[in-house]
């Protein structure tokens, strides 16, 4: 069974005979909803080779995600209710009904047009009538900061948005003002609500800086690892336990982490 060159048919085959009486046990007993949250782990693996700049890693894991994708799609086979054949009909149908500039007599020269033209198909294709039907229509159960950008962005095409960055910024700064008014308040209904305006804020005045704010803070999070690591590894050097160390001594070893551009 095992060769050197695969293609997509044998990995269709493969998902089947697993599927099979004389499959596995375990793909045997898989739904689209328990395979939810390996589609969403496989998907940050992708991005996570991708952000390594590791193109055996990407085509791997790539490979993975394909994998949820045929698994998915097995499912809906033996459920009679889809197959992949389904799956590419559907994307191919809508890459040509999208793309007018290229397979119709629309034109566009920019990105932005693209953009434009791709968005107004897709509020015509889903019978999408208003604005806020717009809005909804986002999954809600996308992370919140990938969520609000998204929201946002749908807002501003129909101009409510801010003229510049100066005013993102200043709305920032309200928001902060604001939660500061409450924190000490005890009022945890008032408190959450404040720091989400911030949050948002936060997401609008990235969008304005043509920042990612999911991938701001997964860079954040990666450098805060590395530095507490830094903080640790010294601490062993000297003889230390991180839990025996106060503050001051912890942040010293911070900031020469980040003199160290660590």
């Amino acid at each position: 069974m095992l060769k050197d060159k695969y293609e997509f048919k044998d990995l269709l085959d493969i998902m089947e005979l697993l599927r099979s009486e004389n499959g596995c046990p375990w793909d045997r007993e898989q739904s689209h909803d328990s395979l939810k949250k390996y589609l969403i782990e496989e998907t940050y693996e992708v991005l996570e080779a991708i952000d390594l700049k590791d193109k055996n890693k990407i085509s791997e894991e790539l490979g993975d995600l394909l994998l949820q994708i045929v698994f998915h799609s097995q499912i809906g086979k033996e459920e009679g209710t889809f197959d992949i054949n389904d799956v590419i009909t559907s994307v191919s149908r809508k890459m040509v009904l999208r793309h007018t500039h290229v397979f119709g007599e629309e034109k566009a020269d920019t990105a932005d047009q693209v953009v434009d033209n791709w968005e107004a198909i897709k509020k015509k294709e889903k019978g999408l009538t208003d604005h806020t039907s717009v809005l909804k229509d986002i999954p809600s159960n996308l992370p919140a900061l990938m969520r609000s950008y998204k929201i946002q962005q749908k807002a501003a095409q129909v101009g409510f948005d801010w003229d510049k960055t100066e005013d993102a910024m200043k709305k920032l700064d309200e928001e902060i003002s604001e939660l500061k008014d409450v924190y000490q308040s005890k009022n945890v209904e008032r408190i959450t609500d404040e720091l989400g305006d911030v949050l948002f804020s936060v997401v609008n005045l990235a969008r304005f800086l043509k920042v990612q704010p999911e991938l701001a803070l997964t860079g954040t999070i990666n450098k805060f690892i590395k530095r507490f690591e830094f903080i640790e590894n010294e601490s062993k050097k000297a003889g230390q336990k991180l839990e025996e160390m106060t503050l001051e001594e912890m942040d010293k070893l911070w900031d020469l982490a980040k003199d160290q551009r660590i």
